[in-house]
Formats: C-alpha cells, structure tokens, sequence
C-alpha cells in the first residue's frame, strides 16, 4: 500500500501553483518542471500529481504513465540540449514525492548530485523551459 505524505510537499505546492515553477509538460496524471538546482541546462523533473513518496509503491499503471511521459519530455530535452544521452535518475531522497530526474549528459559524472547548481540564474532557467517548451510543441 502506498505512503502518501502527511502535508502537501514542496512539489505539490508547485503542481497547484501555489510556488512558481518552469512547467514544460503536463497531463492529467503528471507534471514536468524544471529543477531550480540543475545539474546541466534542461534538467527537468517528472512528478506525478498523487503524492507517494517512494517509486516502488507507485500504482503500475501511474509508473508506466510516468515512463512514457519522460520518454516524451527527454525527447525534447535532446533535441534543445545536444548530448550523447538524456540520463534518467530516481533518487527521491530531496522531496518526499516521487520525482524522476532528466538530464542531457555527455559522461556518467554528469548526474553526480554534488554538481548541482543552486545558483542557477532565473533567466537561464526560463530560456532552458523555453527550449524544452518549443521542442515539445514540435514534436
């Protein structure tokens, strides 16, 4: 039986709009926003709207949406930040919601957490969801 989190997380508060967030996707089951701390230009979070902590006790069905939704975001995440693969990362271990990172990488220590940059200018994150955006919409 799912977990689900005793208040409303940090990302659920984002998917209700209640704290700003650079969405690039969204359905009925889940969202894609930006991360504020990326590890590359383009790292984008997948979150489903129901919140469940650990991806294990996700429904299938909801983990299958998920799978396909990132598959559709890292898509155009390829096509705006060329680079040898669009990596793919569950952690969960920051926000106690189910969330699974995509990032364009080029080596394996490009998904290294240590290299996350809480820095990242507003403006650079505002012309990455804009990248992700229009190559969504030419997809």
């Amino acid at each position: 039986m799912p977990t689900l989190t005793p208040m409303p997380t940090l990302f659920t508060r984002i998917i209700n709009r209640e704290i700003p967030g650079r969405f690039v996707y969204e359905d009925e089951h889940c969202v894609a926003f930006l991360t504020v701390a990326p590890l590359r230009p383009g790292h984008t979070l997948i979150v489903p709207r129901l919140e469940i902590d650990h991806w294990v006790d996700l429904p299938p069905a909801l983990l299958s949406h998920l799978m396909i939704a990132a598959q559709k975001v890292a898509e155009a995440i390829r096509q705006a930040f060329p680079s040898v693969k669009v990596g793919m990362v569950i952690v969960g271990l920051e926000v106690p919601h189910c969330h699974i990172h995509l990032s364009p990488i080029d080596r394996i220590g490009d998904l290294n957490f240590e290299n996350q940059n809480s820095q990242a200018r507003p403006e650079d994150l505002d012309a990455a969801a804009e990248a992700i955006r229009s190559a969504m919409a030419g997809t």
